[in-house]
């Protein structure tokens, strides 16, 4: 949540600031802004809305310079508005920040300020922490960097700020603590710094990833220097970009999400490719070649999560319950630490994450690890924080994930959950041979049959056209389905806006079934399988009930197709493998659905991508 973007070169800064806030502004679009240095001259432009507002608040008035730092906020402190908007600057007019994250001692800080002269024009509390900078500054009579790094010490909470100083017009001073920050490396003294790689990988491959406690200060004499708040001078370790370009392209789709959704075969070879091998008939993770032993003799795996990945790990429940025989508990990463779980040194805590940066399933890590427990993180972005602070992990290989909705990321991480499932229970001796090759081979023909899946398009937009007004609906599913069921109705509420609900089949008759009546579209998840029969006797409870049924079946199924209103098919694969395929229409359901309805796709209201404060 908000996006940065930062320059210091011999280019103009606003082209590149303006293109790097377009890139980021999936992390929020509230409002959004610039700051321009052009000698000892600081120009500020802000406004509320999207980044196109801002081009259009600019256009005309003077870019000049080649220092600068850009903004797109997700409103935490104080509503979307021009005051709001970053960048925030003291009073003295010198100090200019932009900040993510959230200060929690803010209105203590603010307090002592008020009293010490300053006045403050917005609800924000970032404009706390340009006034204090300015304060230390001028009250110790230290430089930029060092009234940065001092002012750090009194703040509590999570940032990701960048500062200029018109005193400073060749420097930009960057800091960080749970919330992510990379810097770019360019030719001829080029610096880029931003809040994830998307606005950096046109401009240069070279990235340094900022870790906690860490203040960067960048400047034309000397180039990168980083130090921590302590004062201790650290080495930048340079790493190489693994992102493309054309990964941030929409390719030709009117939307990322629908780009993101088509990519899905793609995204689960990827995310099996090198792990799952068919001539030799194994399954090799390497972040769990290390740890192994401890997951065969787990007494117990702790799967934490927020939103979509909590959706994947409630999948991973059944997969590693079923094929390791392993018991499962899936926590709302959010809840976790508010409730003093118990956590044992034996146990594993698999964490997951999209962009490895989540504030909340970051600070159930820590609670984890502090009591011991190994820890084993999921998430697609990698130098991420999640992929630096576990024992442990895998990537998704999803490639860049853009619209606020999460699509293909959701079937990678189960693939990848599947593949840990296969390999523990192998090793450990609960799945026979003849089942583990099986799966093994249903799964290597996945990315096929989802592409068979997204074939379906047009049938499915067409039953969207039908339900677009609906005011709600209800998703059912039992078993592998339940997760899948509750994805469904995430998607459809996230980018339609349209009330919906994920139950367990069974459980309609405990309560939701009153909600059933002719307006009520009831999309049910009903591929043949164990709870086959169950289902179909709950396609039937809604019938009777005048409900409308949009099921997902298994091509060839005549049962269900007699009694539900709609049918969309997939092919027939292993129960374990089914939200693989079953969730690829609910996608493309809510997709249209949205689209239909004028909504934002890739940019939801009240939304943003990476949830960086808790």
């Amino acid at each position: 949540m908000c996006g940065i973007v930062a320059y210091l070169g011999h280019k103009e800064a606003y082209p590149i600031l303006i293109n790097g806030l377009r890139r980021l502004e999936y992390r929020g679009y509230d409002s959004a802004g610039v700051a321009l240095m052009d000698g000892g001259e600081l120009t500020i432009y802000k406004c509320q809305g999207k980044v196109s507002d801002l081009e259009a608040h600019v256009a005309g008035k003077s870019t000049k310079g080649t220092v600068g730092m850009g903004h797109t906020r997700w409103a935490t402190h104080g509503p979307p508005n021009d005051i709001n908007a970053h960048p925030h600057r003291a009073t003295s007019g010198d100090i200019a920040i932009i900040h993510n994250g959230i200060i929690e001692n803010y209105a203590a800080i603010k307090e002592e300020l008020r009293h010490r002269g300053h006045r403050f024009r917005s609800d924000t509390d970032t404009e706390v922490l340009a006034h204090l900078i300015d304060d230390v500054q001028r009250t110790d009579g230290v430089d930029l960097a060092e009234a940065v790094r001092l002012a750090l010490q009194s703040v509590v909470g999570a940032y990701a700020i960048v500062v200029l100083d018109r005193k400073s017009p060749d420097m930009l001073v960057a800091a960080r603590k749970s919330s992510p920050l990379v810097i770019g490396i360019g030719d001829d003294g080029e610096h880029y710094l931003a809040s994830d790689a998307t606005p950096i990988v046109e401009h240069t491959r070279n990235v340094v990833y900022l870790e906690d406690g860490e203040i960067a200060v960048i400047d034309r004499a000397h180039g990168l220097r980083i130090r921590n708040i302590k004062n201790q001078v650290k080495t930048p370790f340079i790493q190489e970009l693994e992102m493309h370009l054309e990964a941030l392209e929409k390719g030709g789709y009117d939307h990322f999400m629908l780009k993101e959704i088509h990519e899905q075969p793609r995204s689960i070879r990827d995310s099996m490719r090198g792990r799952l091998n068919l001539a030799t008939g194994e399954v090799v993770l390497g972040g769990i070649k290390d740890h192994e032993q401890r997951f065969v003799n787990a007494k117990r795996i702790l799967i934490l999560g927020c939103g979509t990945s909590w959706h994947a790990g409630l999948v991973g429940e059944y997969l590693f319950e079923e094929l390791a025989r392993i018991p499962v508990e899936v926590e709302y990463a959010s809840e976790f630490r508010y409730r003093n779980p118990i956590v044992h040194e034996d146990d594993i805590v698999i964490a997951i994450s999209q962009s490895g940066e989540t504030a909340d399933t970051l600070a159930a890590i820590e609670l984890a690890k502090s009591r011991g427990a190994t820890i084993f993180g999921i998430c697609n972005v990698v130098g991420s924080s999640i992929a630096r602070v576990t024992h442990a992990g895998s990537y998704t290989h999803a490639g860049p994930e853009i619209g606020v909705a999460s699509t293909k990321a959701f079937t990678a991480q189960v693939t990848v959950l599947t593949l840990m499932a296969l390999m523990i229970g192998q090793r450990k001796g609960a799945l026979p041979a003849s089942t583990f090759h099986g799966l093994l081979n249903e799964l290597d023909a996945i990315p096929e049959k989802v592409q068979r899946v997204l074939a379906a398009e047009s049938q499915i937009r067409s039953i969207a056209d039908i339900y677009k007004d609906a005011a709600n609906a209800l998703y059912l599913g039992r078993g592998y389905s339940f997760p899948v069921a509750l994805e469904g109705a995430l998607k459809l509420k996230e980018i339609s806006y349209i009330h919906a609900e994920g139950y367990p089949a069974a459980e309609m008759k405990h309560g939701p079934i009153a909600l059933i009546d002719e307006e009520m579209p009831v999309i049910v998840i009903a591929t043949k399988g164990a709870s086959y029969e169950k289902v179909v006797s709950n396609i039937q409870e809604v019938k009777a009930r005048k409900g409308k049924i949009i099921a997902i079946v298994t091509e060839g199924d005549r049962v269900v197709k007699d009694l539900a209103d709609h049918t969309i098919e997939i092919p027939e694969t292993a129960d374990p493998l089914v939200p693989l395929l079953s969730v690829v229409p609910l996608q493309l359901l809510s997709y249209h659905i949205a689209v239909m309805r004028g909504c934002n796709v890739d940019q939801p209201r009240n939304l943003a991508k990476s949830v960086t404060v808790e």
